[in-house]
């Protein structure tokens, strides 16, 4: 490969948000896709057919014996990740997977460390945390332009019907890692966690109202940051009116974004307290030139700096935390007590595995 050469990406999974996948490496000039491989070969072949991408690959492990590829993106079910990005990593390969990266945080653990010891990136897409309003907005919370965070709200309100949850690999602790606080809100929890830093304790709660899983479909929760600010959070997926949404108050302001699966500036708002002078307040202003959320700038970024050698950018960097954050929710829920990073690492179980205690309040 020359020096000028895009990096050769392959897809792994062919299911919907694979889509997303392809479009972004197809908007990218740092990335071609090469190479898609499914153990569905038919739906590999009309995937591929659809991109124009030239081989459907046998199977995985061909795949990464080949040497043919760079990138390995991973668009399967989340019980998989952690072994087929493993493989990649240890193959040389970087990893771009989908969230949730895996089903515990031993397995996330287990892929940065593949990472590390491979000389390899491993990004996870949390494509929440981009877009030129999110950015605008964590810098002026870092700078302290809005002064101190103090309250915050984040809320995951979807709907999911029982249909959702009749795939078989969904609702289940062995195959999904978890319920919607997991699978649904992470994003959300992760893009609050990027805005706020890092978080300092979590008190959570498990419920299980209207739907037949083994996970909960909703979870309440309090998480502080080490900043101080205080948040609460709330995932359900059993809202017919849905929205996506973050409320960050500050000492000069309240900060929102209320969208679904996706923002641009339309979704942003910065409200002054009172007396807060005008001029200050204009400097808040998001800027000119507008750029959404999604999956393209985030892809985009990602390969900017595996083609430079920089380190991943802060939209792709740092999985863990709200990996972490979510562990932290089904910890407390299991253990009753309210979780730091020191005693969630002390959760042997719970770092095994989510599997934790629901209270079930449906109705027969």
């Amino acid at each position: 490969m020359t020096e000028t050469a895009p990096l050769r990406a392959a897809i792994v999974g062919t299911g919907a948000i694979a889509h997303a996948h392809a479009h972004g490496i197809a908007t990218s000039r740092d990335a071609e896709l090469v190479a898609v491989v499914d153990r569905d070969a038919g739906h590999a072949r009309a995937f591929a057919g659809h991109w124009h991408v030239p081989n459907v690959a046998e199977s995985l492990e061909v795949l990464l014996a080949s040497g043919a590829i760079d990138v390995l993106h991973v668009c399967t079910p989340p019980g998989v990740h952690a072994g087929q990005a493993i493989a990649a990593l240890d193959a040389g390969v970087h990893v771009v997977c989908e969230k949730p990266a895996a089903l515990s945080l031993d397995e996330l653990d287990a892929m940065t460390d593949a990472a590390t010891r491979n000389d390899r990136r491993l990004a996870v897409v949390f494509q929440q945390r981009t877009g030129s309003a999110a950015a605008h907005v964590r810098r002026l919370l870092e700078s302290g332009a809005l002064g101190r965070p103090l309250v915050a709200t984040c809320q995951t309100l979807w709907y999911r019907d029982p249909e959702y949850f009749a795939v078989p690999w969904r609702g289940k602790w062995a195959t999904e890692g978890g319920g919607p606080t997991l699978g649904h809100g992470i994003h959300q929890i992760d893009l609050l966690a990027w805005l706020l830093g890092d978080w300092a304790t979590v008190q959570g709660q498990l419920w299980r109202l209207g739907r037949e899983t083994e996970t909960e479909d909703a979870s309440t929760a309090v998480v502080t940051f080490a900043g101080g600010a205080v948040a609460s959070v709330i995932t359900s997926a059993l809202s017919p009116r849905e929205t996506s949404s973050i409320r960050i108050d500050t000492e000069l302001a309240t900060v929102t974004v209320d969208h679904l699966y996706g923002h641009g500036h339309e979704h942003w708002r910065i409200t002054p307290a009172p007396n807060v002078d005008a001029g200050v307040v204009a400097s808040w202003a998001l800027p000119e030139v507008e750029e959404s959320s999604g999956h393209d700038p985030l892809i985009r970024d990602i390969y900017a700096a595996l083609r430079s050698g920089e380190p991943l950018p802060s939209t792709a960097a740092d999985a863990a935390r709200s990996f972490e954050i979510v562990t932290a929710i089904y910890s407390s829920a299991a253990t009753g007590r309210v979780v730091t990073p020191d005693t969630l690492r002390e959760d042997v179980d719970r770092r095994r595995s989510l599997a934790s205690p629901v209270t079930d309040l449906r109705r027969s």
